[in-house]
This record gives structure tokens, sequence and C-alpha cells, in this order.
């Protein structure tokens, strides 16, 4: 620094010149010179006068015979507040229940119901066929007998050995006729999705010409992307009444356990 120059200014010491830096801020936030905040008007959730209607009648069961349009305000605003919050912790819980951990690295799976199901029903699949076997061996054995004494239990059960044929020749019959059918038919074709000129959006097809320009199959030229919808069920709203204090004991959870 030069010996005219003062010890205490920093700013010139640092080589920062106060009205270039100054000249700066006012040209960035000259939008923003002079304008005033003001509160926006204070506008209720509910319509008022509905509100303040059924509050007056309520009130007078209690002795209240006048209510300040304040406290319709009031609850309008509590009453936004407090379905605000239900709705936040509900998407929540919806979320949580559509969310899938089968393909994140830091899960693994521990049961498979679904495969054990798959594994029962095959087993009582099995026994079904197995019963079915015995008792076909059961009703052929009795067709094949020509005992001349035939008692009434020997006669029901060549009946119904007999009606059994007939069943197992309808199926084949059907069978055939089926298989005949398709083979009419022929094989089906498969529709071609991953085509090289085709190009799905929000569920759209858009064709991509060769010059580079795209028409699309609908009257608007525009296309918008599809918003993720977050269906929410009554299951959803059940589990929230479960966890929440006010709602766990209410007559409005049981009667939704009831639907």
């Amino acid at each position: 620094y030069r010996d005219d120059d003062d010890i205490n200014d920093v700013a010139s010491m640092a080589g920062v010149n106060l009205n270039e830096e100054s000249a700066r801020i006012m040209a960035t936030n000259s939008d923003l010179v002079g304008t005033q905040i003001q509160s926006c008007k204070d506008e209720p959730f509910l319509a008022a006068i509905p509100l303040h209607k059924r509050i007056l009648e309520t009130a007078k069961k209690l002795g209240i015979t006048d209510v300040p349009a304040e406290v319709v305000t009031f609850i309008s605003h509590a009453t936004q507040n407090r379905l605000r919050t239900v709705i936040e912790k509900v998407t929540v819980i919806t979320q949580h229940r559509m969310e899938s951990y089968k393909d994140d690295e830091w899960y693994e799976q521990a049961t498979d119901v679904r495969s054990q199901l798959k594994f029962f029903e095959q087993l009582e699949r099995l026994e079904k066929q197995r019963k079915d076997e015995q008792e076909r061996e059961i009703l052929l054995k009795a067709a094949k007998s020509r005992s001349r004494q035939e008692d009434p239990e020997q006669a029901r059960l060549k009946q119904k050995a007999k009606e059994m044929q007939q069943q197992e020749l309808a199926q084949m019959r059907q069978r055939d006729a089926n298989l005949t059918a398709l083979a009419a038919i022929g094989p089906r074709k498969k529709r071609k999705l991953d085509s090289p000129g085709l190009l799905t959006i929000g569920g759209e097809g858009l064709t991509v010409s060769g010059g580079g320009q795209a028409g699309v199959g609908t009257p608007s030229s525009r296309q918008y992307a599809r918003q993720k919808i977050t269906r929410v069920n009554l299951r959803d709203f059940i589990f929230y009444m479960e966890q929440e204090r006010e709602t766990s004991h209410s007559l409005l959870l049981y009667r939704a356990l009831l639907k």
C-alpha cells in the first residue's frame, strides 16, 4: 500500500471497490428494491355461513348464544390444518405400502409366502389326484366284475363308473375340438412394441419420421408427462386410525372394520 492509504481501510487493502460492489448488488436485485411486501387476504377454508350456523346449533346446546366471526375463521383454519395432516400421513402410509424392496441390494428375502402357498396347493392337488385315482380304480374293478348276484352297492358303483367314463370321453372330445380350432386359427401374432419408429410417452404412441419431426396420433400436438397418482384405499385409513391415539378406540374405526 501507498503511504497515503489508510491502514484501517481493509477493503482497499484487499483490492475491493465498494462502489462497484454496491452498483452490482443494486443491478442484481433491482426488481426487489422499493417493493412492499404485505400479507394476503385471510380466506377461510370452509364456507363461513354454513359453518357459523352449524357452530351456533352446537353452541346453543351448551348454553352459548353468541359466537364471534373470529371463532368461525379459527375453526375453519383448524379443519384445514387437520385435513392436511391426515392426508399427509395417509399418503406416507400408502407410499410405504406400494414400496417394493425386491430389487434393493440392502434387503434380502427372508420368507416367501407366495411360494409356500403354491407348495401347499400343489400338495393338495397331488393328494386329490391320488384319491381320484384310487376311486377310479375301485369303480373300474366294479364295472369289470361279472357276478350274477349283484347287491345294490355293486350296481351303484357300476352306474357311477359308467358316468365317469362318459365324462372322461366328453372331456377328451372337448380337448380335441379345442386343439382343432387352435390349429385352424393358426399361431397368434404378437404385436411389436419395441419397433424403432415408435416411442411411447405417457401411454400414447409417438411416431418419429425420418426428417426428425414427430407426429402424434392424438389431435393435440403436445405431450405431457403423466402425473404419478397415489391411490389411497380404506385399508390405509384403517391403519392410520389404528395408529392415532384419538381414533384407535373410536366408533368410526369399528364401523370401518365392519365394512
